[in-house]
């Protein structure tokens, strides 16, 4: 959490003149056509009293994404063990945490494997949901992820609940509000047009699947099949659902200069592919990964999950729409009189004001949720980002709401 204080005037405080003046009407006159509140001083008389309330962190939204082909079996014995200790591990920072499962769910192992997380994380019963994890039912196919991602979110022709690479809706499971985590476990790489798999081919009619599709696909046909294929995660269907995501997972790779080299398992044997997909969105979103080839050391998975623990806790973001704090006993506030402030290592600088979120440009700046009976300052989103990068950089941030002196505006 963060601290947030309020500065409130007493009732004769006015504007600031400058020192050996009397305020006499020249004078006062000469100050109303001078720049007032250039810069704002925290030992300006006008702020004299204070109050607290706290500015919090979003929610953050983790999706895991298990491949369920039978080779994945030791790992997905490593998700079942470790995944309540890996959100009991979310809970002690204090995070708003959910996580949301994509993979075939059962307790019974087949042609197909599937995944069954234990209580508490998955409520009174296996394989069940709980009150911060929700499993959904799909059956992840080695080299399809990414599509089966982009086809069951967006609910696309042959991704719907009952086809054989669809499943339930999830969309309504992830909050707008919640930053977003991406964690795939697999063995295999997600196919794509440019390397495609043994036996496959793309559909030049169709848009092609590249390394980057989770984020940029335009929508349309799956080029490998007659299936349709939801847009990517960062395109303009999704706003800023998916904004500073990142894309974490346990997979072949096996040399960290080289995306065609994969991992070799204890037995000197490889699997099936380095997974270049996954490495490029590692390493577009700064995001951390593990080798599968340690999928059966508990010791290599506990690192992996306390990897993925902190990248969640790193990216984090700051709650940029903060409750005005009350003014203390017998003052009043006056929505002309406020600056807000982002103070760290002792530091502290004013944000400008600007009239609505209409009026939100690279500057940045802040407005009211409204104008007239306001109970909410909002950054504006450059703003906000500025705000991010202080707590990112300095491990802790403060804003501070500011009454009693003009507000000052760009």
């Amino acid at each position: 959490m963060l601290a947030l204080a309020a500065l409130v005037l007493p009732a004769c405080s006015d504007d600031r003149r400058p020192p050996g003046r009397d305020g006499g009407a020249a004078d006062t006159a000469a100050a109303d056509t001078a720049p007032r509140d250039a810069a704002w001083s925290p030992d300006a008389a006008c702020a004299v009293a204070s109050a607290e309330a706290d500015v919090g962190l979003r929610p953050v939204d983790i999706l895991w994404v298990v491949d369920n082909s039978t080779s994945m079996e030791p790992a997905i014995r490593q998700v079942q063990r470790g995944l309540n200790d890996f959100a009991n591990r979310i809970a002690r920072s204090g995070l708003d945490y959910r996580v949301i499962m994509l993979s075939l769910q059962g307790s019974s192992a087949g042609s197909r494997y599937p995944v069954c997380i234990p209580p508490p994380l998955a409520g009174d019963s296996s394989c069940g949901d709980g009150e911060r994890f929700f499993h959904v039912s799909v059956d992840i196919r080695s080299t399809q992820p990414i599509e089966q991602i982009l086809g069951t979110l967006a609910q696309s022709s042959g991704y719907a609940d009952g086809d054989a690479r669809g499943g339930p809706p999830w969309r309504h499971l992830l909050r707008d509000d919640a930053t977003k985590t991406l964690v795939v476990v697999t063995d295999d790489n997600q196919r794509t047009c440019d390397r495609p798999c043994p036996g496959c081919e793309c559909q030049r009619s169709d848009p092609p699947l590249t390394a980057t599709s989770l984020e940029d696909f335009p929508g349309g046909g799956n080029p490998f099949n007659n299936d349709q294929l939801g847009p990517g995660l960062l395109t303009d269907t999704y706003g800023s659902l998916f904004e500073g995501y990142t894309f974490n997972a346990i997979y072949g790779w096996g040399d960290a200069s080289d995306p065609d080299v994969s991992c070799r398992y204890p037995d000197d044997s490889e699997p099936p592919s380095p997974g270049y997909t996954y490495t490029a969105l590692v390493l577009r979103t700064g995001g951390v990964r593990a080798q599968i080839c340690d999928q059966a050391s508990s010791a290599a998975w506990d690192e992996f999950f306390e990897a993925v623990a902190t990248r969640v806790e790193d990216t984090a973001r700051i709650a940029c729409e903060i409750d005005l704090p009350p003014p203390p006993d017998g003052q009043m506030l006056d929505p002309s009189r406020v600056n807000v402030l982002i103070q760290a290592d002792g530091d502290e600088r004013a944000f400008p004001r600007v009239t609505g979120p209409e009026a939100c440009g690279s500057l940045g700046g802040w407005h009211y949720d409204d104008e007239t009976a306001p109970s909410q300052v909002i950054l504006c989103p450059a703003s906000c980002e500025d705000a991010q990068r202080v707590l990112r950089d300095s491990g802790s941030a403060g804003i501070r709401v500011a009454f009693g002196c003009q507000s000052l505006f760009i």
